[in-house]
C-alpha cells in the first residue's frame, strides 16, 4: 500500500485527484522483503493530464499487469489502491478476473464495492476478495488535504466575482 501512496503523491503533485494503484504477482505466503515481490502495474489518476475519464489508476495499472503477463486474466495478482474503486474500475477488476482487492480509504458515495457491492456481487461469475481499510487514516488524509487545497484555490480564483450575477465581475454602473 505504501507504494500505491507514493503513485497517488504523483498524482497530487499533476493536480489529479491523488489516487494510486499498484497490482503485484501473488507471492502466496508474506515474501520476506518487499524486493521480493513482483510489480506487474503501478499507476496514479491522469485523467485532467490525459483528458480521459477512464484513465483512473486501477484502469492503467490493469493494462500495465495485463501486458506484463500477456493476459487480461489477472489471475495470480493482488491489486492495492489508496481509494476504494469506483463501479468502472471495480467492474474492470472483475472482467480482469483479480482475485483480491486491497483498498485505503472508502468511498461513501461512489464506492464500487461498499455502495454498489460489484467486487462481490452474486450474479458475477467471479467475485473478489476484498481487505478494506488498510492505512485508511493515511490516504483519506491525502484526498482530504487535496481537495482543501484545490476549494482554497477556487475561492481565490473566485475574489472579486459577483456571486448573484452567473459568476460574471460586477458591471460598472451607467449614469
Amino acid at each position: 500500500m505504501r507504494l500505491a501512496l507514493r503513485e497517488a503523491d504523483l498524482a497530487a503533485a499533476a493536480d489529479e485527484v491523488p489516487t494510486g494503484c499498484v497490482i503485484v504477482a501473488d507471492p502466496g505466503e508474506a515474501p520476506a522483503c518487499l524486493a521480493a515481490v513482483k510489480i506487474l502495474g503501478r499507476a496514479h489518476n491522469q485523467t485532467e493530464m490525459l483528458k480521459d475519464p477512464t484513465a483512473h489508476a486501477e484502469m492503467i495499472a490493469i493494462t500495465q499487469a495485463a501486458a506484463a503477463l500477456g493476459d487480461f486474466r489477472l489471475t495470480g495478482t493482488i491489486l492495492y489502491v489508496t481509494k476504494e474503486p469506483c463501479a468502472m474500475c471495480a467492474g474492470a477488476i472483475v472482467l480482469a478476473r483479480i482475485p483480491t482487492v486491497v483498498y485505503g480509504a472508502a468511498d461513501p458515495q461512489r464506492g464500487g464495492h461498499s455502495l454498489f457491492g460489484i467486487l462481490d456481487h452474486p450474479a458475477l461469475i467471479h467475485r473478489v476478495e476484498v481487505v478494506a481499510g488498510i492505512l485508511a487514516d493515511t490516504c483519506l488524509e491525502r484526498l482530504q488535504a487535496f481537495f482543501r487545497q484545490r476549494r482554497r484555490n477556487d475561492n481565490e480564483t473566485r475574489v472579486g466575482v459577483c456571486r448573484c450575477g452567473g459568476g460574471q465581475p460586477p458591471s460598472t454602473p451607467v449614469e
